[in-house]
This record gives structure tokens, sequence and C-alpha cells, in this order.
């Protein structure tokens, strides 16, 4: 199962920033450019794993859009962008993200107490997005009923559901030793 999407994941190129190693490929970066065949085949896997029974699929600016874009399509939910520019529109919440190679501020708006949605990522590697995320979700009152990640690359997820008090769930797994990305 997502064969195709291992063996992209294992052709990724890695880049440093500083001590992180990042892997490059089109579900977590938009480049080289997407393969539709792997893009389906992670589409079709999400939506068998989603609730249907939410009000909107949530995803941070920019590699959740390809994500949350053809499943809501797909399932006919809404989708509701968290974006890295500020609007000041009611009810607006800034969030602050950390990663292992940025921090920046991102912004929650059109949601609201008892809104139920799903958060999609395209990858954990700190959790610092989905951490951000999530606890402001919560912070706001919004119910969150899952969160799906395409790629782990973490051995600290356990950490991080504890602190958002949330399971997150993940298609893959990867780590990246010696410049190379390999699914484990």
């Amino acid at each position: 199962m997502l064969e195709r999407l291992k063996d992209s994941l294992e052709k990724s190129d890695v880049v440093r920033f500083g001590e992180y190693q990042y892997f490059v490929n089109p579900i977590t970066d938009g480049i080289p450019a997407m393969d539709p065949q792997v893009l389906d085949e992670v589409l079709d896997r999400i939506y068998d794993l989603m609730d249907l029974d939410v009000d909107y699929l949530v995803g941070a600016e920019a590699m959740a859009i390809p994500l949350i874009v053809p499943l809501s399509l797909m399932t006919g939910i809404p989708y509701n962008v968290v974006r890295k520019r500020k609007y000041g529109l009611p009810g607006e919440v800034s969030v602050r993200q950390t990663t292992g190679y940025s921090e920046k501020d991102l912004f929650i708006n059109g949601l609201k107490k008892g809104d139920r949605v799903i958060v999609l990522d395209d990858v954990v590697s700190t959790g610092g997005t989905l951490r951000a995320i999530v606890k402001a979700l919560k912070t706001i009152g919004v119910d969150v009923r899952d969160v799906i990640v395409v790629v782990k690359k973490t051995d600290r997820l356990d950490e991080l559901e504890r602190e958002i008090g949330q399971n997150v769930r993940t298609l893959v797994s990867v780590k990246v030793k010696d410049g190379k990305v390999q699914v484990i």
C-alpha cells in the first residue's frame, strides 16, 4: 500500500538548514513536479481514514492545500486554510509556529467554538506546526476530531500527542540518514 508515495519519498533530495536535514518531495514541498498518481494514492488513503461527520477540513498554508482542496471536492466538506498572513478579520487568532528550521506567525480565520474539524498536514517533523494549530483551535473551542498527516519524520510523536491531547495518524514514516530518505 502507498508504494508510489514510498518510492517518491525514497528518491527525495535532502538539503540542510543548519543541522536540520530537510527532504524535498512533491507531497511535502510541491517540488519537483507532483505525479498525479502519487497524489491520488495519498488522497484515497486519507479519504479511507476520514471521519466525514465534520464541519471543516483544516490545513496550514502552503502544503496542506493540495490535500484539503481535493478532499473537499471528494467529500463536500468545506476547507479552511490557516494562513501565513494577517488579515485582521473579526475573531482572527494568531498562532506562533516554531519548526526545526523557522519561526513565524500563522493566522486562523472563520472557525468558532463548536466547529468540528479534521486537521490535515503533509509532514510532521518537530511537531511545531501541528502543536501550534491544534492548541490554538482547542483554545477557541473548536472540536478537533482527527489529525491526519501524510509523512511522519519524528520518533517523538507520542510526546507531541500527549502535549496536544490528540492522536496523530500518519500514512508513512521516514527517517533521513546520511543524506538519504528511508521509509521505515
